[in-house]
This record gives structure tokens, C-alpha cells and sequence, in this order.
């Protein structure tokens, strides 16, 4: 068993550089299968969701190689059309792997996918989409797979997505890349982490144009050549740690970052009061005094990140009055709270009233149940204290981190594998901006 302990009451100053996004890492692998070459994709983030994708890549007749934080794929042939249980039970974009192993070999076996249980996060809108190309698809509850084949092989084909979808988006886009004739995606996603996917796969010679913010056209075409490609930071790394910056009363400059997809982040910061200064190498994140309280609702791009609700929060509870957070993409993403208030925080979850449901969340109603609430009253400002605290979800854990760094006493975090999902040396660069913080292995 391995947990954190966190002594908190440090302010964190210094400079820090972030990883390469995981939301574009795992896709990149995923897409680096269309292609029999080798392809090498540079500043990966060595966590253990891209190990695990790895490992799928090879159980399927792939080659991946790992040096430092660069790694190279190569695809030559399919030798399995079946992903393992195990490994799908433990990462939601293994469903993605439909797309290539349709493309190339024309069938493909996929359990439900795992992963971080945010809500239902259902894949109907991907196998809808993939109907419309020629795909057969069904689902045995006997062994919990999905059985997919095209025997015709991917037509282009008109789909419109009836709510915004990022993975859906992605895994759509790359059915589309070696489909015969032209897809049109209406209503695709736009955040940043698919026009690097659209990048990386324009790269290796796939026909690739987002016509309008909502429409992307795909022109097929027979084969994918070599390529290289680096990833960008991760976002979601600079908003945990700016707000750790600022809950702290400290000063952290960010390296190697732009404002590119955190201007809703930014603006929010501004309004509330946290400091921030763009720089030519970076950003700077600073307190600069006493916050004010602000009402955010969560959307798809552009729109304030569901992935950064939790983060803020803990930011809130340092708010002078009470604040308000409403989730609209995940229909049960708060189960950080219960463990925030283990510290002391004052926060009230509720549903406010919404005229129409169905329009207004981004998640399927059918998945909604009267246990789940999805808003949030924080009150503060609040001097967190001490706890024992679990993590149920990757965002969560950086969340109750956050809290932790920023309270007085020492915590104790169990749960760590959640955060080692999606954050590389998480607690050694919190150590290097001045936190109290260990890992704890127990035997």
C-alpha cells in the first residue's frame, strides 16, 4: 500500500516545468496504429495510463519502445483483433482501438471500457457513428464484449453528434482516416487536445480539415506514412498547480506554457482575483490577496473544463463569501466533496432548477439518477485542516492534494494510483516548490 503524507501550511514558490498532455499522449498511440511504419512521438508523460496503452498496443501484434520521455510505435500487422479484459477494465480509451483495428483489418472484439467511473461516460455516440460507416456492431451481455466487424470494409459517411463528444470526436476522425470517400463530423468537439490529434495525423499523410468550429471533413485515403511528433503540455498540470500557487499565498513560475486553451481558466482567475503574469517563456502564477467569491458552470470547449471543477473548488474555499460551481458534462463528478469537508470545508451540493435537462447537460438523462447532484454552494474563506482522506478518481486526487498542501497539520491520501494515472512525479515537483510531501510504501 503506498499513501501521501502532507504536512501543509508551506507557501510554494519556484519554477516548474509540466509533462506532455495525457489526453493527446494516449490518442497519439492509438492513431500511430493506422500506420505499418514507425512512428515516434516525443515528451510523453511517463504515467501508467500510457504504459497501459502500451501494452494493449503490443498484446495486439504492436511494437512500442520507451526511451526517456520519447517512444516509437510501430504497427506493422494486427495479430490479434481482441482486446483483454484486464487491460480495457483499466483504461476508458482502450475502446478507441476500434477505429484502427476496423480500418486495417476489418473486425473488433472490445470489453466495455474501465478507467476513472465519472458518470456512465457511454460510447453510443461513437457506435451510432460507426454504423453509418458500414460498421456491425453489437454488444453480448454474455461476455461483455463488443463485436464489430466490416466486411465491406469503412465508408466515409454524414454523422452529427448529438451532444458535443472529445472522444467520441477522435475516435470518429480516426475511422474516418482510411475510410473510402469523405466524412463529415457535425457538432465535433473543438478542444485543443483533437486539433493536436488532427496535427499529429496530417503529419503521416491523412486528409484532415475542420471546416467550421463544429465541422470537420475527412478525405481518405490508402495509407499513413512515418512521422514525428511532440506532444504539448498538459492543461489540466498548469491549472493544478497555478491554483496551488495561489491557495498557498505563493509564487510559481510555469515553463515552456502559453495561454493555449486556458483563456476560460484565466479569465475566472482574473475575476475572482488570483495573480497571473504571461511571459515570454511561461507563465506566472501568484497570490496577490484576499479572493472573491464567483459563480462557474462547466461546458465543453469552449467553456470552463469539467477536469478543472475540482481544482477549483479547493481555490474557492479560500474565497472571501460563497461561491457556486454547476457540472454539465459528467452527471456524478463531485465525489471529492465528502473528503473536502473531512478538512472543513463548507460546501453544500444541490441541483439548481434547469428548464430543460435533456439541452442543458451534456451527459445522456438516461444515465442521471436522483442521487446524483450537480452543483456545488461553497462557502469560505475557510482554513482547512488535517484529514484522512481516500481518492476515488484521477482529477479527485489532485483535488484533495491541493487541499491537503493548503491546510494545517499533517494529511494522509490513500489511493495513489488514481493520481498516478495522469500526474508524472507529482509529489517530487511539489517538493521542489517547497511542499511537505511523501510517498509511503507499506509492505
Amino acid at each position: 500500500m503506498e499513501y501521501f503524507e502532507i504536512i501543509g501550511g508551506k507557501k510554494l514558490k519556484g519554477s516548474v516545468s509540466m509533462f506532455g498532455s495525457k489526453n493527446v499522449a494516449l490518442k497519439l498511440l492509438v492513431a500511430a496504429c493506422l500506420s505499418d511504419k514507425e512512428i515516434l512521438i516525443e515528451n510523453i508523460p511517463l504515467i501508467s495510463d500510457v504504459r497501459i496503452m502500451a501494452d494493449i498496443i503490443e498484446q495486439l501484434g504492436g511494437k512500442v519502445i520507451f526511451k526517456d520521455h520519447k517512444l516509437t510505435v510501430k504497427m506493422e500487422k494486427f495479430t490479434s483483433d481482441k482486446i483483454s479484459l484486464e487491460k480495457a477494465a483499466e483504461i476508458r480509451t482502450s475502446y478507441m482501438f476500434l477505429a484502427p483495428m476496423l480500418a486495417r483489418i476489418g473486425s473488433a472484439i472490445i470489453p466495455n471500457p474501465g478507467g476513472c467511473r465519472i458518470g456512465a461516460r457511454p460510447i453510443d455516440r461513437v457506435v451510432e457513428g460507426l454504423k453509418k460507416m458500414g460498421v456491425k456492431i453489437k454488444y453480448l451481455s454474455k461476455d461483455g464484449y463488443f463485436h464489430a466487424e466490416a466486411p465491406s470494409g469503412l465508408k466515409g459517411a454524414y454523422y452529427k453528434f448529438e451532444k458535443s463528444t472529445h472522444t467520441g470526436t477522435e475516435t470518429m476522425i480516426l475511422a474516418a482516416v482510411l475510410a473510402k470517400g469523405k466524412t463529415v463530423l457535425d457538432n465535433a468537439a473543438q478542444e485543443p487536445e483533437i486539433d493536436e490529434l488532427i496535427a499529429f495525423l496530417r503529419r503521416l499523410g491523412a486528409r484532415i480539415e475542420r471546416k467550421k468550429p463544429r465541422t470537420i471533413v475527412i478525405e481518405g485515403v490508402k495509407n499513413l506514412n512515418s512521422a514525428k511528433f511532440r506532444v504539448f503540455p498538459d492543461r489540466n498540470e498548469v491549472v493544478t498547480f497555478a491554483v496551488a500557487s495561489i491557495i498557498t499565498q505563493g509564487d510559481i513560475f510555469i515553463k515552456d506554457i502559453s495561454e493555449k486553451g486556458l483563456k476560460e481558466f484565466l479569465e475566472m482567475l482574473e475575476q475572482v482575483g488570483g495573480g497571473y503574469e504571461i511571459k515570454n517563456r511561461g507563465i506566472r502564477f501568484y497570490y496577490k490577496g484576499q479572493l472573491r467569491p464567483a459563480a462557474v458552470t462547466t461546458g465543453y470547449y469552449p467553456g470552463f473544463m469539467t477536469d478543472w471543477q475540482g481544482p477549483w473548488a479547493v481555490l474557492m474555499t479560500k474565497a472571501n463569501g460563497e461561491s457556486v460551481l454547476h457540472e454539465r458534462v459528467y452527471e456524478n463528478r463531485f465525489t471529492y466533496v465528502d473528503e473536502l469537508k473531512k478538512m472543513g470545508a463548507d460546501i453544500e451540493l444541490f441541483n439548481p432548477p434547469v428548464k430543460n435537462p435533456s439541452k442543458f447537460y451534456n451527459f445522456n438523462i438516461s444515465d442521471d439518477n436522483k442521487s446524483f447532484l450537480h452543483a456545488a454552494k461553497i462557502r469560505g474563506s475557510i482554513v482547512l485542516h488535517n484529514a484522512v482522506m481516500d481518492i476515488a478518481d484521477l482529477r479527485a486526487g489532485a483535488t484533495l492534494v491541493l487541499g491537503a498542501i493548503s491546510a494545517e497539520g499533517k494529511s494522509i491520501l490513500f489511493g495513489l494510483g488514481y493520481l498516478d494515472r495522469g500526474y508524472e512525479q507529482f509529489e517530487q515537483r511539489l517538493k521542489s516548490l517547497g511542499a511537505n510531501i511523501k510517498r509511503i510504501k507499506e509492505s
